[in-house]
C-alpha cells in the first residue's frame, strides 16, 4: 500500500493529476550505463545476477537516488525476467544483448510455457522491500514489467531484432497461436505487477518497447487488448498505473482506452496538443527528446524551459524523456538536466 507520505508526492499527485507546485522528474534508465558508480558494481556481476541479489539490485536502484537527486526511484531489474519466469533460456552478453536460447516458435512451444511462476520472482518482491527501506519514505518507487507483445517479440526472436519478422510471421499466419502466446504472457505480466504492488511500489509502469513496429489494428489486436487486461486485473487502488510504448506519439487515444492513469509520450508530438486529446483527468509523461541530452548546457535548459513553458497551466505532468538514456550521455549533462527541473516553478 502507498504510504500516505507517498500519496503526498509530487509523482503520485501529478500521476493522479492533482496540482503541483513543479513537474515531478524521473528518467527512463535513470539507474545505467551512462553512470560509472553503475559500472563499478556491473564489473563485478552479470547482469542477472544483479537483477536477482536483491542487495544489489537495491545498491543499483539507489544510485540516481543519491546522485541525481530525482523525484523517483524506479526498480532495478529487466522486462524479460517474466519471459525467463515462464521457462525461457535467458542470457544477457556483453555488446549483443539479451537472448533467449529456447525460442517459442511452435505450438508446443508455446504450451511449454508455464504461467503460475510467482515463487520464481520472489527476489523482485525482496528487492522492493530492501530498497523501500532504504528510500525510507522520502521518494516513491515505481515498479514495472514487459508488455505481452515487447516480451513476446524477445521469445519468438530469441533475442532483439530490426524487423521483427519472427513474430509479424505468427501474428499474421497464426494468430490463433499468437493470442494463445500473449494470453499466458498477460496472465503472468498482471500476477507479477500485483506481487510488485503487495510487496511496496507506489507506482508501476508497463514497458512496450517494440509497439512501434505493429500496425495500427495490429497494435489493437495483439498489443492493446492485452495491456487492457493487465490494467483491469491490477490492485491499483492508490498505485497509479503508467503506460508507455515506442509510437504513443501515434497510438496514445488507443492507449488511453485501457485506462491508465497515465501515458508516457515520446518526442514525436507536442506534449500539450497530446494531453488535450487525451480524456480528462489523464496524465502525460515526457518527452523531450533524449538526444537533447548530448547538447550544450544551455541547450539543454533551454529546451527544458521550452517544454515547461508548453505545460504551463496543465495538471497531471511528470517530466521525463521520450525514451532511455543512451549508455554515452555525459553524466554531468543528466545532472544538470535533473537540477534546471529541480529549479523550475510553476
Amino acid at each position: 500500500m502507498s504510504t500516505p507520505n507517498q500519496l503526498d508526492s509530487l509523482l503520485i499527485k501529478a500521476a493522479f493529476s492533482q496540482k503541483t507546485e513543479s513537474p515531478p522528474v524521473w528518467m527512463m534508465r535513470q539507474a545505467g550505463r551512462f553512470m560509472p558508480e553503475y559500472w563499478e558494481i556491473k564489473n563485478k556481476y552479470s547482469f542477472l545476477e544483479m537483477c536477482k541479489t536483491p542487495e544489489i539490485a537495491a545498491d543499483v536502484t539507489m544510485l540516481p537516488v543519491d546522485l541525481l537527486d530525482i523525484d523517483a526511484a524506479i526498480l532495478f531489474s529487466d522486462i524479460l525476467v517474466t519471459g525467463e519466469a515462464m521457462g525461457g533460456d535467458l542470457s544477457f552478453t556483453q555488446g549483443i544483448g539479451p537472448k533467449f536460447a529456447n525460442p517459442v516458435r511452435t505450438a508446443a512451444d508455446v504450451d511449454a510455457l508455464e504461467t503460475e511462476v510467482g515463487d520464481r520472482l520472489q527476489y523482485v518482491a525482496d528487492a522492493i522491500k530492501v530498497v523501500q527501506q532504504r528510500l525510507n519514505g522520502s521518494i516513491p518507487l515505481i515498479g514495472f514489467a514487459g508488455a505481452p507483445f515487447t516480451v513476446m517479440s524477445y521469445l519468438v526472436e530469441g533475442g532483439s531484432s530490426k524487423d521483427f519478422k519472427l513474430t509479424k510471421l505468427m501474428l499474421h499466419n497464426h494468430p490463433e497461436l499468437a493470442h494463445k502466446l500473449l494470453a499466458k504472457i498477460a496472465k503472468v505480466t498482471t500476477d507479477y505487477l500485483n506481487l510488485q504492488i503487495a510487496a511496496g511500489v507506489n507506482a508501476v509502469q508497463i514497458f512496450d518497447s517494440w509497439a512501434q513496429a505493429l500496425s495500427w489494428d495490429d497494435y489493437r489486436e495483439f498489443s492493446h487488448q492485452y495491456i487492457q487486461q493487465i490494467i483491469a486485473g491490477l490492485h491499483r487502488k492508490d498505485i497509479p498505473v503508467i503506460s508507455f510504448c515506442k509510437g504513443s506519439s501515434v497510438f496514445a487515444p488507443l492507449m488511453a482506452e485501457a485506462k491508465p492513469d497515465v501515458i508516457s509520450i515520446d518526442w514525436n508530438v507536442d506534449l500539450k496538443d497530446m494531453k488535450h486529446r487525451l480524456p480528462a483527468g489523464m496524465a502525460v509523461q515526457g518527452n523531450l527528446d533524449p538526444h537533447i541530452l548530448y547538447a550544450d548546457k544551455s541547450v539543454i535548459k533551454d529546451r527544458i524551459h521550452r517544454l515547461f513553458e508548453r505545460m504551463r497551466g496543465e495538471d497531471g505532468f511528470i517530466f521525463n524523456l521520450g525514451h532511455g538514456i543512451m549508455p554515452d550521455i555525459p553524466f554531468e549533462n543528466v545532472k544538470y538536466a535533473v537540477e534546471v527541473i529541480k529549479e523550475f516553478r510553476y
